[in-house]
Order: structure tokens, then C-alpha cells, then sequence
């Protein structure tokens, strides 16, 4: 066991390495393409190096053309601003606001998020002239792939109905959980990603990584965390909403949910993953802005990154187009005022 913990640690020490060379390389080629364009005026005057730097804003970062150049950023945005008009002084702070947002959320929003981002640090600008400026500095959100179904829906255990009918509304805490399993790879396996949320305010209220399709280690882990992080009350009824897949339907799941009273069950019809669209919306979420951005090598390294992605981001500081771009928080705060 201790020989493969020193593996595991050896083999990240490396990848580490290997990550900080080929960042390293992609800074030595930047520098090479800027020197390559900028050879006869890296002895002129200051205001030509400016010069050059205004006419390669497309081609190159400003920070890394002053380096290169020996001029300092500030300089070079003081003396632009001098021949700016004021609406265009104005874009370019802007811009510099978008790209700290754009960066600092590892790239994961697109203009309208970017655009609530900014009025609540004071900025207004339209979600086209945001578009605009973003394809000026050729900042791109990363994109969404298109997903798979994962169901395994080939049992004998009952079925219960769709009570939801893709009405996806709740108007209270605990009024629908919604609930669904996906594959994310890790090393040489795939892990089996559990979630639940709540329709309300589409909070992740209980979610599991597993290395086995097992039950106990799926939906009744998955579960048992939802149940403590969102205690469900006596008093008020409870949908949790499923795909049909043997891991809600079975006996072992079933008598998990026997002793909340409260709650009752719901499920897809059969084949049609939109009937849990939420759940899959999640999926494809979480996918595009972390999982295929990065590459598990174990479980562990899987599971940390995901539990700071749905902590530390998801449920506290990711705009919700369904909350009309505010995070939980905001959201909950405004609705705890009306």
C-alpha cells in the first residue's frame, strides 16, 4: 500500500513537472513570435514601442508585448488613453474587467454571466458589445459536448409514475429533488458521478463518486448527504425525481426513502432523458466547465476537484441563467426580502 501511495505521489510530482514545463514552452514561444515582429523597435523610443503594441492587440497579450519590449503596462495604458475617446477608454476598462472575470472563473462564463458579473462591480454593458470586446481579445467560454444517456433501465423492479411532467418549478425548499448518475473517467476506469437537487433553487444538496455501480454506494450515498446538508420535515411532502434506472428502482434504494413519510417518488418515462433535464443540464454544466478541463488520474484526485467545484462554486458563487444569472446566494437573499 505504501509503495503505491509513493507511486500515486510520484506520478503527480511528474505530471506537475511536466504541466509547469509546457507552460513554461508556451511562454518562450509567445516571447519568440513577439521578438520575431518587434526586432526593429526594441531599441526605439518608448512611444513607437507603444506604437507596436496598439497595432498587435489582436495578436498578442499587452502585459506580455511590454515585457518583451521593457515598457511598462501602466505606461502604455496611460499613454493610450491619451488618444482615446472617452467611450473607447471606457472599453478598454471594460475589457480588462472581462477578462479578470473571464479568467478568474476559469473560463467558464459567456457574456450574459459576464454581464451580471459586471453590473454588480458597477459596470453596464450590453451582452453584445461584451461578445465584441471578448472576440477582440480572443477570450471564448469553453463549450458544451454533447451528452450520452447512462441508464440502465433493464430490471424487473416496479415502476412508478412521472409526477412531474417537465414541470421543473418548485416553490419551496424540498418540494422536488431531482436525481441522476453519470460516468466521468479517471486513469484506466470510469467513476460513477451521483447527484441530487433541489428545483428550487437548483442547489446540489447531495452528490457521491463511486468506483461501483452498487446502490449503497450510489443513489443511498448520495442521498444520505442530501438528507443532512437539506433535513427533509414530517409536515411537508417530498418528490424526488429519478431516471428508471435500477439504482432507484431497486428494493435497497426503496427502503432507504421508507422511513421519510413525507416523501414520494417519480420517474422518467422510458428512454426520454429529457423528463429529468435538470439533472442532465447539471451533467453537461459540470463537464464542460471541469471535468473535460481536466485529467483524473484516481478517484481521489477526482473527487477533490469535484467537491470544490460544487462547494466552493456551483452552490455559492455560479450565476444560474434559471435564477436570471444570480448565484444561490443572491437569490435566496432576494427572495428572503419579497
Amino acid at each position: 500500500m505504501q509503495k503505491q501511495n509513493i507511486k500515486v505521489k510520484g506520478k503527480i510530482k511528474i505530471q506537475a513537472e511536466l504541466k509547469q514545463l509546457r507552460k513554461e514552452l508556451a511562454k518562450v514561444k509567445l516571447e519568440k513570435a513577439i521578438l520575431e515582429k518587434c526586432a526593429e523597435c526594441l531599441q526605439a523610443r518608448t512611444q513607437v514601442k507603444f506604437e507596436f503594441i496598439d497595432q498587435h492587440l489582436s495578436y498578442f497579450p499587452v502585459k506580455d508585448m511590454c515585457r518583451v519590449l521593457d515598457v511598462s503596462t501602466i505606461g502604455y495604458y496611460k499613454w493610450r488613453s491619451k488618444t482615446l475617446s472617452k467611450r473607447d477608454q471606457y472599453n478598454l476598462v471594460l475589457l480588462e474587467q472581462i477578462k479578470k472575470i473571464h479568467y478568474r472563473n476559469k473560463k467558464r462564463y459567456g457574456s450574459p454571466r459576464i454581464a451580471k458579473e459586471l453590473k454588480a462591480l458597477g459596470f453596464h454593458a450590453s451582452e453584445k458589445l461584451i461578445r465584441k470586446l471578448m472576440k477582440s481579445a480572443s477570450l471564448e467560454s469553453v463549450f458544451k459536448r454533447k451528452f450520452r444517456i447512462t441508464t440502465n433501465s433493464s430490471h424487473k423492479y416496479p415502476i412508478v409514475e412521472n409526477k412531474l411532467q417537465r414541470s421543473f418549478q418548485a416553490h419551496r425548499e424540498n418540494e422536488v429533488w431531482v436525481s441522476d448518475i453519470t460516468y466521468v473517467w479517471a486513469g484506466k476506469r470510469w467513476l460513477y458521478f451521483t447527484v441530487i437537487i433541489d428545483l428550487y433553487d437548483r442547489k446540489v444538496v447531495g452528490w457521491s463518486l463511486s468506483t461501483t455501480l452498487k446502490t449503497r454506494y450510489t443513489t443511498v450515498e448520495a442521498f444520505k448527504k442530501a438528507i443532512t446538508n437539506r433535513p427533509i420535515r414530517e409536515n411537508s411532502s417530498l418528490i424526488f425525481h429519478s431516471d428508471r434506472g435500477i439504482q432507484y428502482a431497486c428494493k435497497e434504494f426503496v427502503e432507504e426513502l421508507r422511513p421519510y413519510k413525507s416523501v414520494s417518488r417519480s420517474m422518467s418515462r422510458k428512454g426520454d432523458c429529457w423528463d429529468n433535464a435538470v439533472s442532465e443540464s447539471f451533467f453537461k454544466t459540470i463537464k464542460t466547465e471541469l471535468v473535460y478541463q481536466n485529467s483524473y488520474q484516481n478517484k481521489h484526485q477526482a473527487e477533490i476537484s469535484i467537491a470544490y467545484y460544487i462547494e466552493n462554486f456551483y452552490n455559492v458563487k455560479r450565476r444560474h441563467s434559471f435564477l436570471d444569472n444570480r448565484n444561490i446566494f443572491e437569490n435566496n437573499q432576494l427572495l428572503k426580502h419579497t
